[in-house]
């Protein structure tokens, strides 16, 4: 899964005052999603503007992509809950981040695929083609800014079935059947 803050780049582009503002508004905002999430998800890494979190699957892998989509959910409540308080923190502040936090949203891509794990050092890294496309996902053509994205091999694991379809070329990759809803 990517948990991904929509308009950031927009978001740290302004003035050198509002890119140490607008830093901590991200910090802020990525620490109450990942706050939120609990085993199976695991925090990979923080990307920039985004959370890579990945969970392994044991017995079950229906009731695993079945509480991962839980928990993506909750992350839209948490982020709204987080964007009101630093609002608020920040209603004195009229600098270009300050003032645009409104523009901020997000948005997450579940995906599933077989990867593989190794541990270098401190840092856990994954790798395979499933971490490729659902980076490459993160640039896609779906019509809304805040929305919950699941490939159509998630569709097939969570046994989920709601969301627009939509087929997305990824570079270097095949075509990728996605399904997306607005949040």
């Amino acid at each position: 899964m990517i948990a991904d803050i929509s308009g950031y780049t927009e978001f740290i582009s302004m003035r050198e005052i509002s890119l140490l503002h607008a830093e901590q508004i991200i910090a802020d905002l990525l620490t109450a999603i990942v706050e939120g999430a609990e085993h199976p998800l695991t925090l990979n890494k923080f990307e920039g503007d985004a959370l890579f979190l990945y969970a392994e699957v044991a017995a079950d892998p229906r009731a695993v992509a079945l509480d991962v989509y839980r928990q993506a959910q909750r992350f839209f409540a948490a982020f709204e809950r987080q964007l009101d308080v630093v609002k608020a923190q920040r209603s004195h502040c009229n600098c270009d981040a300050c003032s645009t936090i409104d523009r901020l949203c997000l948005k997450a891509i579940l995906h599933v695929g077989e990867v593989a794990i190794r541990q270098w050092r401190q840092f856990t890294e994954l790798a395979g083609e499933p971490v490729i496309l659902v980076h490459r996902l993160m640039k896609n053509h779906v019509p809304a800014r805040a929305y919950l994205m699941m490939t159509e091999e998630f569709r097939r694991a969570s046994g989920l079935t709601w969301g627009s379809a939509l087929d997305e070329d990824v570079e270097g990759l095949a075509a990728a059947r996605i399904y997306w809803q607005a949040v």
